[in-house]
Order: structure tokens, then C-alpha cells, then sequence
């Protein structure tokens, strides 16, 4: 009988950016303890000012995550009698209600109920990532299926090994379909009709496929993944990490709704921004340049370009000491 794998995430503290790498065992497996792991470090980056970005890679050699333990997935099933779509969702919607209530593992642990909190715990873990400030960067070392795949689409960046990886969502092979968003995530990603037609056959893409229908946004030599996922985290984590949470909820959430409903989740976020100290702040420092240099400073000279790189105008403006000489250009 196959033993249960016990997985863990690996965090290296890199200053703004955290570094989690995924030990599945040597199947490179994602199961019940990586999603709680998970969880926790979502928590824990989101909840910390100074963490603005996690990037995360798989410790197997040519596996990012193969895909969910199988074993947790059937024995959870086993516990469940079959039903129909109706029984299905009435399930997930008291497996959501218990997991708002919280504290009723020991009590649910052996119980037909459980399986359906454990996945609604590891949709709300996706969900925290797709709300969150902190920018969350994939570093694909190799292969991902099924919940690996999932977990992928979770990420805001995600970079591939060039090689011989695939990257999808098989789980109609095995007679089931994808139950940690891939339905969803992907279709937003690459579109419906691309989406449908990779998921009812389950066939993967290639590295060089998943970059030409944007299922993810860079592909580089395996040796240079990581290196390339942190540099991709500290340049986006540089922005505000208010702005950018607002911005991730806006586009996540919004997004999917009707343009009535997505416009008012845009106002919202919005006016939270503009009304926050950052937000003000970076606005009055802005104005001040302006009246300073006699011209905006996203039109100067070079200011935009450096902006980017710096993640806020202000920034700029504070390295370079930048003042406005007796031609009226911008100097250094």
C-alpha cells in the first residue's frame, strides 16, 4: 500500500522577496501538508510590510509539481457516496460554511465532509494570493500537471524551463477534472476556446506553446529560472504594496464580473488608494515636482523609464535630486 507523502515548503528570506521551494517528496507531489504550508505563508507575507514579493520553485530536478498526491484526492473521494451536481454543490457550500467557522478539524477529520473543506481551504489560499499585496512569481524548474498546473495560474508571473516540460491539465485522463481552479484560471489566461480544448483532451503544452498562448510569461534556460522569476518579483514588488493589492482585486475579482459590477469594484479599490497615506503622499510629491520643474515629470526626460525601473515617480525624483537648469530641461 503506498505511503502518504509528506511535503514541505523550504523559505529562504531574501529581504523583500521570499524564496519557497516545493519538496513533494521524490515525486514531487502537492498534498495536504504543502497546501497548509501554503496557506500559512501567504498569510505571513501578506501580513508583513517588508515582504513584497515570494517566488516559488520546485526542489525535484525536473518537476516544478507533478501534480496532487493522487492518494489524497481518491481517499477523500472514497469517503464521499456519489452524487449528482446538485448533492455536489450543496457540499462545497457547507464545506465553505464550516470553513469560515474554522477550528472543526478534529471534529470533521474522519467524516465524508472533510475532503470538501481541505479543497475549499486550498481554493481560499489561491483566492489570498489573487487578493494579496505581495507579488507571487512561479519559477517553473520543470514539469507541473494538474494541481501543479493549478497552482501555477495562482501566481501573478510565472517563468518556464525551456526543455522537455509540459505544463496542463490531465485530469480527464483519469476520468475526474480539475478542482483547484484550472477551469477558471486558465480560461482567463489564454481565453475560453484555447482553455476547452486543452482541458477536455489533457494534453500539456510545451515551454514554447505556453508562452505563445500566454499561459505564462517567459521562457528561459532551466539554469536561470530562478534567477529570472526574483528578478521579475523585485521589479513588480517595487510598486506599493496597497496599489497593487487593489489592483490584483480589480482585475481577479472584478474582472469576471459584469462591466456594471467590475467598474464599481474599480471605484472602490480606487478611492481606497487615493485616500490612503501612500496614495497622498506620492500624489502631493508629484504636485510639488511639477510646480518645481515647470513641466510633469512622467514627460520629462527619462523620468518615466526610471520610474518604472524605480516603482514610483517619487523615487526617482529622491535619487537623482533632479532640478530644473537655465534652459528649462531636466538635469541631474
Amino acid at each position: 500500500m503506498a505511503v502518504e507523502v509528506r511535503g514541505n515548503l523550504e523559505i529562504e528570506d531574501r529581504g523583500s522577496v521570499l524564496v519557497a521551494r516545493i519538496d513533494g517528496g521524490p515525486l514531487g507531489l502537492f498534498g495536504n501538508d504543502i497546501a497548509e504550508q501554503l496557506d500559512a505563508l501567504v498569510e505571513r507575507a501578506d501580513a508583513d510590510p517588508g515582504v513584497h514579493a515570494v517566488v516559488f520553485t520546485g526542489t525535484h530536478p525536473e518537476r516544478f509539481v507533478s501534480h496532487a498526491e493522487v492518494r489524497w484526492l481518491q481517499a477523500g473521494g472514497a469517503k464521499v457516496p456519489s452524487v449528482g451536481v446538485k448533492g455536489a454543490s450543496a457540499l462545497a457550500r457547507t464545506a465553505k460554511g464550516v470553513n469560515r467557522a474554522g477550528g472543526f478539524q478534529a471534529l470533521l477529520g474522519r467524516t465524508p465532509l472533510w475532503p470538501a473543506v481541505q479543497l475549499e481551504r486550498l481554493h481560499e489560499t489561491f483566492l489570498k494570493m489573487n487578493r494579496s499585496g505581495v507579488i507571487f512569481v512561479a519559477a517553473l524548474n520543470g514539469s507541473a500537471l494538474g494541481l501543479g498546473a493549478e497552482f501555477t495560474w495562482a501566481n501573478d508571473l510565472r517563468v518556464m524551463a525551456d526543455g522537455d516540460f509540459v505544463l496542463g491539465q490531465p485530469e480527464v485522463l483519469l476520468g475526474i477534472m480539475p478542482g483547484g481552479g484550472g477551469t477558471q484560471r486558465l480560461t482567463r489566461l489564454i481565453g475560453m476556446h484555447q482553455s476547452l480544448v486543452a482541458i477536455l483532451e489533457g494534453k500539456p503544452f510545451t515551454p514554447a506553446q505556453a508562452l505563445a498562448n500566454g499561459a505564462v510569461d517567459d521562457v528561459v534556460p532551466q539554469e536561470q529560472v530562478l534567477a529570472r522569476a526574483i528578478e521579475l518579483a523585485e521589479h513588480f514588488g517595487s510598486r506599493p504594496k496597497g496599489s497593487l493589492a487593489a489592483i490584483k482585486r480589480s482585475v481577479y475579482l472584478g474582472g469576471s464580473m459584469s462591466l456594471t459590477d467590475g467598474l464599481h469594484v474599480e471605484r472602490a479599490e480606487f478611492l481606497t488608494t487615493a485616500l490612503s497615506e501612500v496614495g497622498q503622499r506620492l500624489m502631493l510629491d508629484y504636485m510639488a515636482t511639477t510646480d518645481a520643474l515647470g513641466e510633469l515629470p512622467l514627460y520629462s526626460p527619462g523620468v518615466f523609464e526610471e520610474a518604472l525601473e524605480a516603482g514610483t515617480v517619487s523615487a526617482v525624483g529622491a535619487r537623482n535630486g533632479r532640478v530644473r537648469n537655465e534652459e528649462g530641461r531636466v538635469s541631474r
